[in-house]
């Protein structure tokens, strides 16, 4: 039998889409107060990869993800997407330029994986609690990130990949100084029979 020991805490990242680039502040600072200071902001990406949001977002859609700084425990990630959903419905309120001004898409990192949040089940997500669900967006093993056959393209493309490499050396660093040990677990092999 297996020891359950408690996890250790993870790096809490929210993925931002929206076709309003002077609303990112106004983001940024409702993240802030949600879930407490923002270390890292990425590059603003162009998300060309559908075209599914343009009707209630506007297009061109622009990404950009931000990392929260202290590290948590990763059974918050549903009440993250809570809040997100709150943060998106108030910023929708306050802007009359299209319906949705924002996407916010909570998850977190780790030193093998990362993961995100959605309020949509399908066959590889686990419910997390309340209606909102988790899956492993990205493995990190072989020293880089692997995408999944369910992972959304544009993580995938490895665009994001060296920002997601940058917060993986900050949160391993945070960890040896809160004294906890840093290692990648190993990934098993998966048999092909």
């Amino acid at each position: 039998m297996a020891d359950i020991r408690p996890p250790l805490p993870v790096k809490l990242i929210v993925g931002i889409l929206t076709s309003l680039p002077e609303i990112l502040p106004e983001a940024e600072a409702r993240l802030a107060e949600a879930f407490g200071a923002i270390d890292a902001r990425s590059d603003l990406y162009p998300f060309e990869w559908t075209g599914y949001y343009d009707e209630t977002m506007g297009s061109p859609l622009l990404r950009r993800f931000v990392s929260i700084r202290d590290l948590v425990d990763p059974s918050i990630l549903a009440e993250a997407k809570v809040r997100t959903n709150g943060i998106e419905a108030l910023l929708a309120s306050a802007c009359g330029a299209v319906p949705r001004p924002v996407n916010l898409d909570p998850g977190y990192l780790e030193q093998s994986k990362l993961v995100l949040a959605s309020a949509k089940n399908f066959s590889h997500r686990i419910l997390l609690a309340g209606g909102v669900y988790g899956e492993v967006t990205l493995q990190y093993r072989d020293r880089g990130w692997h995408s999944l056959p369910w992972t959304f393209p544009d993580y995938g493309s490895e665009r994001y990949h060296p920002f997601f490499t940058s917060l993986r050396a900050r949160y391993r660093a945070q960890l040896e100084e809160a004294g906890f040990a840093v290692r990648t677990p190993r990934t098993p092999a998966v048999s092909s029979e």
